[in-house]
């Protein structure tokens, strides 16, 4: 060490420099020096120096091998070296204090981490101290001694090729000396394994206390950020909801697969179940004694949690698996889901039911519990059951990134096994299979230890695995809580001498905590090493169907079904406001027109021509008028009313075509809303009553008031006889046939029938010619006058046929009289006026249809009342609820958005959906690492 101190005066003439040297470190190589006369050179320059001003120079230790001096060519040299120096010593200075202020800091914070530490005197009482502990280790040492001179003796008898007992025969010494050994060793076993158990059980101890710890912290951590923001999801559930996505995505896609999860698989029970009931530290699965209960893929996530409980995906409901009652209800539950995904007669289905499990302490991980492989197939079975629960297995464990939980039974031959060969098959090398041998308490009792030490060393089966595991998952009994299992499972490997004291696992290989250890930590090995790949195939699927989009729709954006159900949905409900926007005028007319379209028949057939034929035409009408607006007539207009409303909604959705910024995609969704709405929509009973009593009041007015409502009426009448008019001439025309010139001119001919109407319509003619006010109905002598007349022409028709070909003929005829009728009528009003039913100028049919236009008219007007106060808005709450179901309803949108552009989309949503899934797990696992 060399210190150097410097001191200048205020003129800056003097420099005083003062050596001072406490260390000198020389090479061993050196040959210039060494310690010797470096000490000596040091004290006489100690003794020359000393107290002597030196003026600009310093000393050089290691010029010629001694000290010397040397002077520098300038001052500004030496004072950059001064200010070097100086700030070195300074540096120095801080280190030193920091590294003292540290020391003590850290010393106060080991003091308040060893007083947090479990209280550890029980292992003074367990462990041997001083001379006993010396002792044990001069016992060892002997032991080791002689254990040396057992394995050689061993070696040498192997190479003689003589027995263990020829060796006892031959070396009395050496059997004893053996027989000694293996009494201690097996004494030194013991002692260890009590050692061990009581570890272990201060280990559970303490992480129940952890435990519970962090439960009260994630209680207390979850009730403070539900207050500010939404908690954030656990790793596991991030990676579970990808599993899902992927699962959602497409059946067939092989990168669901890709990713990693616990796959059980194993025989029909062998307690595949149990340790995955286990690991969960809960009873969740239903039971049944020898028959199939897992019918479906089950896909459990275990995550940590304040509470334990159980939760399906698509289900809000919580269930606390510290209640009986709750846990009962999750295994119905769970069976209720298998049955029903069995469809069309199978016994298995690929549908997975997903389901999480939170609790404190639990190993976050996600299982796949998979039907049991049998061998054999029972009458109640499908005939595929085999078949396809091994194709299921293979699916599922052909996933090179599923870590294989192989369950073995250990109370059966391991010949009867079938699962050995699958995962075998699956994989050989066995670099993600994990091998647990259940039952190992019956295995005890039945089997060879010498076999039972092969299955779990591996070298009973050609199949390879990471670790072999032994569990005991119950007693057999069905009310067994998991506490007690796990109890019954302590208790069984602590007094088990084939386990202990044999040598035939070790302890790390048992109980199935230790097993849910190791699976999660492979788990999670896994997940790190696969998902950023998984990620990146994601991206490049992404890239490619971004690319097809804007090809082929570059100026859309995707939407979805979704999307493009709620836009449709928004159009729709846009349509029906404008219902809203009709102008009275225009419901009134719709409303008259479609009014009079359904009961212009009625009115011709039941009440004006059976009138007509009457000889008091005003009696019958009275009579039928009455008779027609108590019974009919309501009904029929509120028929009316629906029929016109729903005519003007479809006529503005045609009008909404129109506009140029329609899609057309939307037309078949449209189409079903409203046809569903339509038919469920019902008018309110109360308008029929209301409507009963408007119409006869206005019947039992019989007077025309004025010279416009009787203009109206004629023209009303002359307007619905001309449309009956022409409807019969359409008639006749059909049953005669095209007449003479349009047969020239598009070379038609008539048919048989034809011409028979013909010769019977010119017999009819003759008899209306006759009597021109004929009634509706020929007389029977009539019938048999034309029938005759018919047969001297050679014409043979029978009576009926001649009524037939009456109907439209005489239908005519009296059309026509009704329309000169009228036409005399119309500037009848004031001889009317005048004398009343007495008139000259017979007009009651005039005056029937202007009571028909009353009714019409007011029956409109509450119809058009009603549809604007209530009926409008009653058809948009059905619009709503029916669009509320098709939106829950996936199928139903699958089947009416259709087309290259909705698939496309859909696709290219769920892989971007995806891949921010991934990523942002992703994100949230490097933060964890």
């Amino acid at each position: 060490m060399l210190r150097v101190t410097f001191n200048k005066s205020h003129r800056g003439t003097t420099q005083r420099v003062t050596y001072l040297c406490t260390k000198i470190i020389c090479s061993n190589h050196s040959t210039l020096c060494n310690k010797t006369a470096r000490r000596q050179n040091y004290e006489e320059y100690g003794k020359q120096t000393q107290g002597q001003h030196l003026q600009d120079g310093f000393l050089n230790p290691l010029k010629n091998g001694r000290f010397g001096w040397y002077v520098p060519p300038s001052r500004n040299y030496g004072m950059l070296v001064v200010r070097i120096l100086r700030g070195a010593l300074k540096l120095r200075y801080i280190v030193l204090g920091g590294a003292i202020g540290g020391g003590v800091s850290l010393s106060k914070k080991y003091e308040e981490w060893k007083d947090g530490l479990p209280d550890m005197k029980w292992l003074e009482d367990v462990l041997p101290q001083g001379e006993k502990w010396s002792n044990f280790s001069k016992k060892l040492m002997e032991v080791g001694g002689v254990m040396k001179d057992v394995v050689q003796i061993a070696k040498d008898d192997i190479k003689s090729k003589a027995s263990v007992s020829a060796l006892g025969l031959s070396n009395d010494d050496s059997r004893k000396k053996y027989e000694n050994l293996q009494s201690q060793v097996e004494t030194l076993q013991t002692e260890i394994m009590n050692v061990q158990i009581k570890y272990q059980k201060e280990l559970e101890k303490m992480e129940r206390e952890n435990r519970e710890l962090r439960q009260q912290y994630l209680i207390l951590k979850t009730n403070k950020k539900t207050t500010v923001k939404k908690i954030k999801k656990s790793l596991i559930d991030m990676y579970s909801e990808v599993l899902d996505e992927l699962s959602g995505y497409d059946t067939s896609y092989s990168m669901a697969d890709h990713l990693p999860r616990v796959v059980v698989v194993g025989d029909q029970s062998s307690g595949k179940t149990s340790v995955l009931e286990s690991i969960a530290k809960a009873r969740i699965f239903p039971r049944g004694s020898g028959e199939m209960m897992t019918r479906a893929p089950v896909k459990v996530t275990l995550a940590e949690g304040p509470y334990h409980v159980a939760q399906f995906r698509d289900s809000d409901r919580e269930y606390d698996l510290n209640k009986e009652s709750d846990l009962s209800e999750l295994r119905r539950e769970v069976e209720l889901r298998m049955r029903a995904s069995v469809r069309g007669g199978k016994t298995v289905s690929n549908e997975v039911i997903s389901m999480t499990v939170k609790g404190p302490g639990l190993q976050r991980m996600v299982l796949v519990d998979l039907p049991g492989i049998i061998s054999t197939m029972t009458v109640d079975m499908a005939a595929d059951t085999k078949d396809s629960i091994h194709q299921m297995t293979k699916h599922y464990m052909s996933n090179p990134n599923a870590i294989i939980l192989c369950i073995q039974d250990g109370s059966v031959d391991a010949e009867r096994s079938n699962v050995t060969d699958l995962v075998m098959q699956c994989d050989p090398l066995g670099r993600r299979t994990i091998f647990v041998l259940t039952k190992v308490d019956l295995a005890e009792e039945l089997a060879d230890p010498d076999r039972i030490r092969k299955i779990l060393s591996g070298k009973l089966f050609p199949m390879k695995a990471l670790g072999y595991y032994a569990v005991v998952t119950g007693r057999g009994r069905k009310d067994d809580s998991i506490d007690a299992i796990r109890q019954y499972e302590e208790d069984f490997f602590k007094n088990s001498k084939l386990f202990h004291r044999r040598g035939v696992i070790m302890p790390h290989q048992v109980t199935s905590r230790n097993l849910s250890l190791a699976v999660s930590d492979r788990f999670w090995k896994m997940v790190r090493e696969t998902i950023e790949q998984q990620a990146d195939a994601f991206k490049a699927t992404r890239f490619n169907l971004e690319t097809e989009w804007k090809n082929n729709f570059p100026r859309l954006r995707e939407s979805g079904r979704d999307e493009l159900f709620d836009k449709a949905k928004g159009e729709i409900l846009d349509e029906v406001v404008t219902l809203s926007q009709i102008s009275a005028k225009k419901w009134e007319e719709a409303l008259n027109e479609k009014l009079w379209d359904k009961l212009s028949n009625y009115v011709f057939e039941n009440i004006y021509l059976p009138a007509a034929q009457s000889d008091s035409f005003n009696t019958m009408v009275d009579i039928k008028l009455r008779q027609w607006a108590e019974q009919a007539l309501p009904a029929k207009s509120v028929e009316a009313g629906w029929e016109a409303l729903q005519n003007e909604f479809i006529h503005l959705m045609e009008k909404a075509k129109k506009s140029p910024d329609h899609d057309d995609i939307f037309d078949n969704l449209k189409a079903a809303v409203v046809d569903e709405a339509i038919r469920r929509h019902s008018w309110e009973d109360k308008a029929i009553d209301m409507l009963r009593v408007i119409q006869l009041n206005t019947l039992e007015d019989r007077f025309v008031h004025d010279k416009t409502e009787w203009d109206q009426a004629v023209k009303f009448l002359e307007t619905s006889v001309k449309s009956k008019l022409a409807h019969t001439e359409e008639t006749l025309n059909e049953m005669l046939g095209p007449g003479q010139f349009t047969r020239i001119t598009h070379w038609k001919s008539l048919t048989e029938d034809q011409s028979k109407r013909r010769y019977v319509k010119t017999e009819l003619d003759k008899v209306l010619k006759n009597d021109d006010k004929h009634l509706p109905t020929l007389s029977y002598d009539e019938l048999t006058t034309v029938r005759k007349n018919l047969q001297r022409d050679g014409i043979e028709v029978d009576t009926d046929y001649i009524r037939q070909t009456w109907f439209p003929v005489y239908r005519r005829h009296f059309l026509k009289q009704a329309l000169h009728r009228a036409n005399d009528c119309r500037k009848a009003y004031y001889l009317y006026s005048q004398q009343g039913a007495e008139c000259e100028i017979s007009c009651s049919d005039v005056v029937l249809f202007w009571r028909i236009q009353q009714v019409i008219k007011v029956t409109s007007n509450a119809l058009r009342q009603q549809v604007i106060n209530r009926e409008a808005r009653r058809l948009d709450k059905e619009i709503k609820e029916v669009l509320d179901e098709f939106s829950d309803d996936e199928e139903k949108k699958a089947q009416l958005l259709t087309g290259k552009r909705v698939t496309l989309a859909e696709e290219l949503i769920k892989v971007r959906h995806i891949q921010e899934k991934l990523e942002e797990f992703i994100n949230s696992l490097n933060q964890e690492k």
